[in-house]
């Protein structure tokens, strides 16, 4: 049994969740672990924005995109939620504000408008060069939209996806049905898989030193507090990337301590529920870190 198995398997059941957690110490070599289902496929949701930053970063740093450039976020991304994505108009941004909108507050228009630049070879270069088998991504979030569409025989035409319109007038039935949902119809990881990227990308190893600098820099930024944030002190940092559906809720990130000490922690949850709020579950990802950590800095 893995360290931590049954005190995490606890902290998700009593948020009333399935949990699936993998960490490990950064930079050390054959050390401890801790675990619950590590090598269970999970769905990444927004999660998968973490290679699409990598992928972003190294055509910056191998010249094939200049950051400062400009890129306009039309109609066809106007897809609601936060930054460009909820904006009335269109929007004029340079590349490097899209990955930090992409980024910091998850803005699915930024990502996309960013993937149909350096497409889907960039991004299965980042998993092919890392060894990151058991890694699934075809395509972005609009391809997730209209397969959702696709799902619940919804005739987009030629309006953008809806994705909470889409979702409001589906039954429960349906929704639990959606291949969004299901690891082997969608983006799609392992706790292991996704801290091996972490790791590579806090010891310089998923790209240049300054590529991999760029990314950390951004998840560093990221702007929610209420999952993996919420279980550290002050003085932690908590460099991380969500991931939601409905349904699901997680965070990937890793932990530096004042020491200088770091850990790569991937979280993900599956709620019993449907429920649009479940803070229990966003706070069980704070706890499930945090004793994952504590367990690692411990042995």
């Amino acid at each position: 049994m893995s360290l931590g198995s049954e005190q995490l398997a606890e902290i998700f059941a009593s948020a009333g969740a399935t949990g699936f957690v993998h960490a490990r110490e950064i930079g050390v070599v054959d050390g401890p672990e801790v675990s619950l289902s590590p090598d269970e496929p999970v769905v990444l949701a927004s999660v998968f924005k973490v290679p699409f930053a990598v992928a972003y970063s190294r055509e910056v740093s191998a010249g094939r995109l200049e950051e400062t450039g400009r890129a306009t976020v039309t109609s066809r991304y106007r897809v609601g939620g936060l930054g460009t994505a909820g904006c009335a108009d269109d929007v004029d941004m340079s590349w490097r504000d899209l990955a930090k909108f992409m980024m910091t507050m998850s803005d699915n228009a930024a990502t996309d408008v960013i993937f149909h630049r350096i497409g889907q070879l960039a991004v299965d270069a980042v998993l092919d060069d890392l060894n990151l088998k058991q890694t699934r991504i075809i395509g972005c979030g609009e391809d997730m939209d209209v397969q959702m569409a696709a799902d619940l025989g919804v005739d987009l035409g030629t309006t953008a996806p809806d994705m909470e319109a889409m979702l409001g007038a589906a039954s429960p039935e349906q929704i639990w049905s959606l291949g969004i949902l299901d690891p082997a119809r969608t983006a799609s990881s392992t706790p292991r898989d996704i801290v091996t990227l972490l790791e590579a990308i806090w010891t310089d190893t998923a790209g240049t030193p300054e590529a991999c600098e760029r990314v950390r820099s951004m998840m560093a930024q990221q702007i929610w507090w209420h999952r993996m944030t919420s279980g550290f002190d002050g003085d932690v940092l908590v460099a991380g990337k969500t991931g939601t559906l409905p349904a699901i809720r997680n965070e990937v990130g890793v932990v530096t301590y004042p020491d200088g000490r770091q850990y790569a922690v991937a979280v993900f949850t599956k709620a019993a529920t449907l429920a649009d709020s479940q803070p229990a579950i966003d706070a069980s990802i704070g706890k499930a870190a945090r004793l994952a950590v504590d367990l690692l800095r411990e042995a």
